[in-house]
This record gives structure tokens, sequence and C-alpha cells, in this order.
């Protein structure tokens, strides 16, 4: 018993420990700043090899600390049942609501992602993965109703228009505000669905 008592103590532990690196990587983040590993170290105070333990590379760290803020008021929106559309629409909606408070957060993370060196086997989903999670989820009624080649383009597609880049891209390639933006996004994921459906 004292085993799974100090194992569960340790757990919880990492989780304290992987929750005030990502909060210190939201807070730098928030000021407009580019934090190195070393200034998220200081400010989640933790070593630089604490950070690396749980994170591989500061835009791993980043892209997840940008998501994780995000996930509290994205996920109950869309899982409360309903049909595909409902479901989509909402997660549509509610990440792309977000996108006025985090749109700074978002260019640095697209900044320290897009480009940037990666060991990893270029089949190997670079960020994003997230955002795929949510998008399957919401589409899980869907799952085994259409063909699973179909499924996977569908969700394929949605990441185009659901996150930070489709906001971006039309806001400053046709400068639409925020609002105009959002019914884009979320007329772009209705027709996206219904040629996978219908």
């Amino acid at each position: 018993m004292p085993e799974a008592t100090e194992g569960g103590g340790r757990e919880r532990q990492r989780r304290r420990t992987r929750k005030a690196i990502l909060d210190a990587a939201v807070e730098l983040l928030g000021r407009e700043e580019e934090p190195s590993v070393a200034e998220i170290a200081e400010a989640a105070d933790v070593s630089r090899r604490t950070v690396y333990l749980y994170f591989p590379t500061v835009e791993h760290l980043l892209a997840d600390a940008a998501l994780e803020a995000a996930r509290a008021s994205v996920e109950p929106r869309f899982e409360a049942g309903g049909e595909p559309a409902e479901r989509l629409e909402a997660l549509v909606r509610a990440v792309q609501q977000g996108f006025a408070e985090t749109e700074q957060l978002g260019r640095t993370i697209i900044r320290h992602t897009v480009g940037a060196a990666d060991p990893r086997p270029r089949a190997t989903p670079r960020r994003g993965y997230r955002r795929v999670e949510w998008i399957e989820r919401a589409l899980e009624p869907l799952r085994g109703a259409v063909p699973s080649e179909r499924f996977e383009r569908l969700v394929s597609a949605l990441t185009l228009v659901i996150g930070w880049e489709a906001m971006i891209v039309l806001e400053d390639t046709r400068g639409l505000d925020h609002r105009a933006a959002e019914e884009i996004c979320v007329w772009a994921a209705r027709t996206f669905l219904a040629a996978e459906t219908t």
C-alpha cells in the first residue's frame, strides 16, 4: 500500500510540475514575448533539464501551452451532444471565438513552429494534435456511418478552417474582422461536412 501511495504522489507531482511549466509559458506568451526554455524554467521555478523532460522542444511546449489554455472553454461546448453538424459548428465557434483574445499568442506559436528545424520524420505531425482530437470527437457520431477514408479526409479538410491559421488568413488576406472570419469558417466547415455525408 505505501508503494501505491508513493507512486500516486509522484504522479501528482509530475502533473503539478507539467502544469507549472505550461502556466509559465502561457504567461510569458501572453506578454507578447518569445520565451526561451531558460526563461520558462525560471518562471516555473524548475531547471531547464526538467522542462526538457516534459517537452522535447520549445515549439512543442509553446503549442501545448496555447491549446491547454483553450481546453476548458472549447471542450464543453461541442461535447454537449446533438447532430454532427451542430457539434461541428459548436467546435468551430468555440475555437474561433477565442481568437480575438489569443491572436498574438497564435501568431507567436505559428512563427515558432512553421519552418523551424524538427528532428521528427516528415510524416509526423509537428503540431495541431489537440485540434485533430477535438475534430474527431466532434464528429464521433459519424464514425462508422461514413467510410473511414472519407471520415479521415473530412478531419483533414476541417483542420484548414479551425484554428488560428484560418482566422489569420481571413484577416490578413481578406481584411475581415473576427466575427466575419468566424462565419466564413463555420460555413466552410459545414460545406466540408455536407460534401462527405451527402
